[in-house]
């Protein structure tokens, strides 16, 4: 993806992303979100939802990105947000940090109450996404912000979660 410091290494399941990073998650409870950074196309400013979204808690950056049907990464404090993006002349659009989301700006400096990983279970079994893994972030007061797989790149919810996930508290 020509992002500095990123490093994907995919994990795939409930298990295997709460042995790797659940503590690490935890950890987070009691910081202030203190900044966030998406990837937009400098040409059109559209989100690059394939890209890490990156959030920083009081000094802590943690760096979440769903890949594929199933496959999450997760990162600390690797991606520099101020180097630029490289190797995409062949493409035709301009990839670039943006430190600003509507989804996510109204949450800087709000305290971070817990977190959880929700895990997709539907009522129908043959669901493509059945078993994805979402990262949910509960701030003090009660809103909830969720990085979830959108089946191959990232999307960013707000709000209750859908009925289907099923959660799992840090």
């Amino acid at each position: 993806m020509g992002i500095k410091g990123f490093d994907r290494a995919p994990l795939t399941g409930l298990d295997a992303v709460r042995d790797a990073h659940g503590a690490l998650l935890a950890g987070l409870a009691g910081r202030r979100l203190t900044g966030s950074a998406v990837v937009r196309f400098a040409e059109d400013g559209e989100w690059y939802a394939d890209c890490p979204v990156v959030l920083e808690f009081d000094g802590r950056q943690v760096e979440l990105c769903h890949w594929k049907l199933d496959e999450l990464s997760i990162g600390w404090d690797t991606i520099d947000t101020t180097a630029p993006i490289e190797g995409w002349e062949w493409h035709g659009h301009t990839p670039r940090w943006s430190r600003h989301d509507e989804l996510l700006d109204d949450l800087t400096g709000r305290e971070l109450h817990e977190t959880a990983l929700l895990e997709w279970r539907p009522a129908d079994r043959a669901d493509l996404a059945a078993g994805t893994v979402a990262v949910e972030f509960v701030f003090t007061g009660g809103p909830r912000l969720r990085i979830v797989n959108a089946l191959d790149e990232n999307r960013i919810e707000r709000g209750p979660a859908h009925p289907y996930y099923r959660r799992h508290r840090l």
